[in-house]
């Protein structure tokens, strides 16, 4: 794909963004309130039974949180193109259908991103954020799980025909993979059938990724990283892949019928 039209997809979401000023203070608002009322009854309860640093151990989970329905609701406008008609001008373009969808995953991952740096602004301006022990791994956690629900929220949008779909969709999916990721509670003590499938979430190693970067040594031990930063960076890469290449299949499967049918709309048109 030419880099001028996939700069053009990337910037027009860039765009859209911007533009939608109530989305990006939403943005930060979602977090805080965890991080206040969450953050201060669990981190009471934890001080009693003799474990500090509750909202330092929150943080990373909730830059995980800004990255996921950033994306996801960036994801929204594949969806939204499809009423509307500007995706049968892409796919009518000059070239491969795939490259649609990894302009459409890296401008969603953009978004999280920017939603992320924002949150991570107010969080050390309100000393919530612990300072990141690898730089490394701060930008690698957030780059990889941006990408990861992006590649989610892409492959969401191509099997949704309608907006209506993509938002029951998205509800049903986007909760219970925060809820079971370690984002708010650690995992180890957790009933044997959550722990499961807390393991096989893969938002679960973005998550973890983070607590590597950001939480220092003398964290308590509860609240601690719980994998390899490597096996969280693999996990995420790999579901990111295999995300895409679903959603790239589909696509690619779906475009001729739609080509088809403005074909067919342009001969009936007077």
């Amino acid at each position: 794909m030419p880099l001028r039209p996939l700069a053009a997809i990337i910037g027009r979401e860039l765009k859209r963004m911007t533009r939608q000023r109530g989305r990006l203070l939403s943005a930060m608002v979602r977090p805080m309130i965890w991080l206040l009322i969450i953050g201060g009854g669990l981190g009471a309860l934890f001080r009693e039974l003799g474990h500090e640093g509750y909202q330092h151990f929150l943080a990373p989970g909730l830059l995980c949180m800004v990255l996921l329905f950033g994306s996801m609701l960036a994801s929204l406008s594949m969806v939204y193109d499809k009423e509307s008609g500007v995706m049968r001008m892409l796919v009518i373009a000059p070239f491969r259908h795939f490259w649609i969808i990894l302009a459409r995953t890296l401008s969603a991952a953009l978004v999280g991103l920017v939603h992320a740096t924002l949150l991570v602004l107010v969080l050390t301006a309100c000393r919530f954020m612990p300072w990141p022990q690898s730089f490394t791994l701060l930008v690698l956690g957030l780059v990889s799980t941006a990408l990861l629900c992006a590649s989610f929220g892409i492959l969401i949008a191509v099997f949704s025909k309608v907006l209506e779909n993509f938002a029951v969709i998205m509800n049903f999916f986007i909760f219970p993979v925060f809820f079971l990721s370690g984002a708010l509670y650690p995992i180890q003590h957790l009933p044997v059938a959550l722990k499961l499938l807390t393991l096989i979430n893969p938002f679960s190693y973005g998550v973890d990724l983070l607590k590597h970067a950001l939480l220092p040594p003398h964290t308590p031990e509860l609240f601690l990283a719980d994998f390899h930063p490597a096996l969280d960076l693999g996990i995420l890469l790999g579901a990111t892949g295999l995300a895409l290449l679903i959603a790239c299949r589909r696509f690619s499967g779906r475009a001729p019928s739609e080509r088809l049918a403005q074909r067919l709309g342009a001969g009936r048109a007077p």
